[in-house]
């Protein structure tokens, strides 16, 4: 039975931390497990979610959860995975999965991931995706965009925020030849828990990378969040799509393939004027960026499937 929003289990088991009013990233976690079920065993490194979901007396998890060191996710989990079923410990319905932000994953722990690809591991790892270091206090890391204000990347009278593009980590992985990989959106919860659903059910490493916002870190008011999730899908700054490899898709190379294609974006301009973190880009900024959406898209549009 495909999970949606009428079908999704009742019960809960990521609550009661103490995440930010508004935390898009606690919302990923909480409607990833919905789906995966009580014999999931999480894992997760040094970031927001470790810190507001392990807060001695009181665990926020009600499946098996731990924390890893900050670079070791994607080898905590192998570990994992290959001891339970080394005891012969490993439910059939057991996914082991690892939740990561942007930094634990685009930078200190880009190596541990490639490497369980590299050996094809049979683990789900999710990156809930901020776009900056928001647990110790909003540091750039290799997923903030272009413009953005953060605590290492200032503006004022000599600084005009972040001078780096965003890492296409998406891509990255799926050029590993991984056998799943998909990017998703809280602001489209129905397509992300349909791509964990789907990732749930395949063998060996699978990746889905979620944007999701946090209300300290982006400038918006908390009860934006969703909106603003769903804002930077429609304006096209973030886009919807599977990376099947050969052996799912059958395919040399395997295949990408839009799950969302607009026939008309939002305004960029209106997105990013929104968040207090884009304050000081000019006018000619906006245009570099819109003009590097579209030379995305119409590369998009033409190799990858519809």
């Amino acid at each position: 039975m495909a999970v949606n929003a009428r079908t999704i289990a009742d019960d809960e088991f990521f609550f009661g931390h103490k995440a930010c009013a508004g935390c898009g990233g606690s919302l990923a976690v909480r409607a990833a497990l919905k789906v995966l079920g009580p014999n999931a065993v999480a894992a997760l490194p040094a970031g927001c979610m470790s810190a507001v979901g392990f807060n001695f007396p009181q665990l926020s998890f009600a499946n098996n959860a731990m924390i890893t060191p900050f670079a070791a996710t994607a080898s905590v989990l192998t570990g994992i995975e290959v001891g339970l079923r080394a005891q012969g410990k490993k439910p059939d319905d057991c996914t082991v999965v690892g939740f990561a932000g942007d930094g634990g994953t685009a930078d200190i722990g880009i190596q541990a991931l490639s490497g369980a690809i590299d050996r094809n591991d049979d683990v789900l790892y999710i990156c809930y995706d901020n776009e900056a270091y928001m647990n110790t206090g909003i540091q750039k890391s290799s997923l903030t965009p272009f413009g953005a204000k953060t605590t290492t990347t200032p503006v004022g009278a000599n600084a005009r925020g972040c001078l780096t593009q965003k890492k296409n980590l998406f891509e990255i992985v799926a050029a590993h030849g991984i056998p799943y990989a998909a990017t998703a959106s809280v602001g489209y919860l129905n397509d992300f828990i349909r791509k964990v659903e789907r990732a749930r059910d395949i063998e060996g490493t699978r990746y889905i990378h979620v944007i999701a916002p946090c209300p300290t870190g982006w400038g918006r008011a908390e009860d934006e969040m969703v909106d603003m999730a769903k804002d930077i899908v429609d304006c096209g700054l973030w886009y919807l799509a599977e990376y099947e490899g050969e052996q799912l898709s059958g395919q040399p190379g395997g295949r990408f393939h839009l799950s969302r294609n607009p026939k008309e974006f939002g305004s960029v301009e209106a997105y990013l004027r929104s968040q207090g973190r884009f304050k000081a880009l000019t006018d000619e900024d906006i245009a570099v960026v819109e003009a590097a959406r579209d030379a995305k898209w119409e590369v998009m549009r033409r190799e990858w499937q519809g």
